[in-house]
C-alpha cells in the first residue's frame, strides 16, 4: 500500500507512517526543552559568590538575601524576585561544596533492624466524605522496622489527644511495646522545644508520662528532610495506604465506622510482600511478636480533661470551638474529657452530654434536647433556633415532625402546637428515634394531634419490634404523604384506640352514665336541723 492509502485507511499523518515503516517500536519521546527563566542571566554570577565562599570565614558568607541584594544594586536585576534566589541557592551552595570535596555526597547506608526492637511513627493527612461532606482528617501510623507490620488510626485532630489514642491502638493490636528504640519527628505533640542542633529536646509533660507508663524508649530525629530520611519506612508506608486504601475516597457516617474499615485492612495487608522479601508481612511478625514488651495492666488516659463554665448560651468552649450542654448547666462549670474524635461533658461523674469532635476552628455544635425545657417556656424560640437547623440537617429532625408540628399548630395555635411538639420530642430520650416518628406518623394520619397520642403509638410500637404484639399488625407497610406531596415516610401501620373508634371498629359505649341517686337512702334516716327561734 501507499504512504497516502496507509494514511487513509489508519486515520494518522505521512509523520506518523513513516516512523511506523522505520522502526516497529515507537521512538523515545524527546525530553521537552528546559523552560527558561529570568534568573538564567545571573546563575554564574551568583556561582562566582558561592565558590568565593569556600574560603571565607563562617559567618561572613554571603546568604540569599545579600545575594539579592547585590543582584539588584550591582546587576539591576529588577525583574528578580527573593524567593527566586533563595530556591536557587538552598539548592546550587551545596552542590558546589560537592564539586570542590569540602562535602560528601548524599548516600545512603542500607540498616539491619533486629525483630521486636525497633519501630517509626508518624501522621499524615487524608482526605473522606463524611456524610456526604469532604473533610480532612489525621492519620495515624505506627509501624514495624522488621516486619513492616502497621497499625493505623484516623482522627479528626492532630492533638495529644490523637497521638496518645493512636499508641494505645496501635500497641493493642501488636499485641506489645517494642524493647527498642522508637523514631519520631520533632512534632508539638511530644517535643516541647529543640535544643539547638543536637538531638536533645525538652518534652511536653505528658508525653513523659504516657512514655513511662507503656515504657517507650523515644528517638526524635533531625529536623527537616534529613529527618525524615531517618524513618523512611513509616514515610513510605502513609503514602502506600493512603493510595491503596483511600482511593477513592471513602464516604462514612463518622470516623468509628471509617476506623473500623481501617482495621480490616491493616488485617488483609498482613499478606502482602514488601519489595523482594521472600515473606509476607504477617509471617515476618508472627516472629516478632513474641519478642515485644507486655502491655501494662492499667490503660492509660488518652485524652484531656477541661473545666470550662457554660455559658448563657447553654454552651462550653473548647479548643476555639462551641459545644452544647442541657441548659440547667448555664452558670456552672463542667467537666470536659476530650479524646481525639469526640468529647464527653460530665456534670459530677454523670455524663451529660457527647459530641463528635469538630474539625474547624469557630464552629458550632447545638444538639436540640439540650434546650428543650427552655423552649417549653419559650416556644416562638424554636422555629428560627440554630439546634434545630442542626438537627434537620443530621435527619434527627425529619419531615414527619414538620408536617405534625404544622398540623398541631393548625388545630391549636402556634403557642400550644409548639409545646406539644417538644413534648413529643422528649420522647426520644426514652423511645428509639425510628419508633418515635413511627408514632408521629399514625397520629398524623388519625388526626391525634396532641403528645400524648404520640407517646401511646409510640411506645406501642417500641413493644411490637421487641415481638410483644402481634407480628401481622406490627409489619404492615403504611405510607405517609407529606402536606407538601413531596416527601413520604413509610411507617408500620401501628393501631391505635383512636383510629379504631373513628373506624367504628369498636361499637360506641351505650351504657348509661353512672347515677348517684341511690346515695340519696343513706340520709332518709338523717335528723332535721331544729329551726333558728323554735322552742326546745
Amino acid at each position: 500500500m501507499s504512504n497516502r492509502a496507509l494514511q487513509r485507511k489508519h486515520g494518522v499523518g505521512y509523520r506518523t507512517v513513516v516512523a511506523a515503516l522505520e522502526s516497529a517500536w515507537p521512538r523515545e519521546r524527546k525530553p521537552p526543552p528546559k523552560r527558561g527563566s529570568r534568573l538564567d542571566q545571573y546563575r554564574d554570577v551568583i556561582d562566582d559568590w558561592l565558590r568565593a565562599d569556600l574560603d571565607a570565614p563562617r559567618k561572613q558568607r554571603h546568604t540569599a538575601k545579600r545575594i539579592f541584594d547585590r543582584l539588584l544594586d550591582e546587576h539591576h536585576a529588577t525583574d528578580v524576585s527573593y524567593w527566586m534566589v533563595r530556591e536557587y541557592v538552598a539548592t546550587r551552595r551545596r552542590e558546589i561544596r560537592v564539586e570542590a570535596g569540602r562535602e560528601p555526597a548524599n548516600t545512603f547506608i542500607p540498616q539491619e533492624h533486629l525483630p521486636g526492637r525497633e519501630a517509626e511513627v508518624d501522621f499524615g493527612e487524608v482526605a473522606i466524605r463524611l456524610r456526604g461532606e469532604l473533610v480532612t482528617c489525621t492519620l495515624f501510623s505506627l509501624r514495624l522496622s522488621y516486619s513492616g507490620k502497621a497499625a493505623h488510626r484516623i482522627s479528626a485532630s492532630a492533638g495529644q489527644e490523637a497521638f496518645f489514642e493512636g499508641h494505645a491502638h496501635a500497641f493493642r493490636v501488636l499485641g506489645g511495646v517494642p524493647t527498642g528504640k522508637i523514631r519520631y519527628d520533632n512534632l508539638k505533640a511530644a517535643v516541647a522545644s529543640v535544643i539547638g542542633f543536637s538531638r536533645q529536646r525538652v518534652e511536653a509533660d505528658r508525653w513523659t508520662a504516657f512514655r513511662s507508663h507503656y515504657g517507650i524508649e523515644a528517638f526524635y530525629c533531625q529536623p527537616g528532610i534529613q529527618g525524615a530520611h531517618e524513618k523512611g519506612g513509616v514515610e513510605g508506608q502513609i503514602g502506600w495506604f493512603r493510595r491503596n486504601h483511600l482511593v477513592p475516597i471513602p464516604e462514612v457516617g463518622s470516623l468509628d465506622e471509617l476506623n473500623a474499615m481501617v482495621d480490616a485492612w491493616d488485617e488483609a495487608d498482613d499478606t502482602r510482600r514488601i519489595g523482594s522479601r521472600a515473606r509476607t508481612v504477617g509471617e515476618h511478625f508472627a516472629t516478632e511478636q513474641p519478642l515485644l514488651a507486655p502491655l501494662p495492666n492499667e490503660p492509660f488516659e488518652t485524652g484531656r480533661w477541661f473545666t470550662p463554665r457554660v455559658d448563657r448560651y447553654a454552651q462550653i468552649t473548647v479548643r476555639m470551638n462551641k459545644y452544647s450542654v442541657p441548659a440547667r448547666m448555664v452558670g456552672r462549670q463542667a467537666r470536659v474529657l476530650l479524646n481525639a474524635s469526640n468529647l464527653i461533658v460530665f456534670d459530677g461523674k454523670t455524663e451529660i452530654a457527647r459530641h463528635e469532635r469538630l474539625m474547624t476552628k469557630g464552629s458550632a455544635r447545638v444538639d436540640l434536647d439540650h434546650y428543650l425545657e427552655v423552649l417549653l417556656r419559650k416556644p416562638g424560640a424554636l422555629s428560627g433556633a440554630t439546634a434545630l437547623e442542626q438537627a434537620r440537617a443530621s435527619g434527627r429532625f425529619t419531615p414527619v415532625h414538620d408536617a405534625w408540628w404544622a398540623a398541631a399548630c393548625k388545630a391549636h395555635g402556634d403557642g400550644d402546637g409548639t409545646r406539644a411538639l417538644i413534648e413529643v420530642l422528649m420522647l426520644h430520650r426514652h423511645l428509639p428515634h425510628e419508633h418515635v416518628v413511627a408514632g408521629l406518623a399514625t397520629a398524623l394520619r388519625v388526626g391525634a394531634l396532641t403528645a400524648d397520642a404520640v407517646a401511646l403509638e409510640a411506645r406501642k410500637h417500641n413493644e411490637a419490634a421487641d415481638g410483644e404484639a402481634d407480628n401481622t399488625t406490627a409489619n404492615h407497610p403504611t405510607t405517609l404523604t407529606v402536606d407538601d406531596g413531596h416527601e413520604e415516610a413509610e411507617t408500620p401501620a401501628v393501631r391505635s384506640l383512636t383510629e379504631r373508634r373513628l373506624r367504628a371498629q369498636i361499637p360506641t359505649d351505650t351504657r348509661p352514665l353512672p347515677s348517684v341517686d341511690k346515695y340519696d337512702q343513706l340520709l332518709a334516716n338523717r335528723r332535721d336541723p331544729p329551726n333558728e327561734g323554735a322552742a326546745p
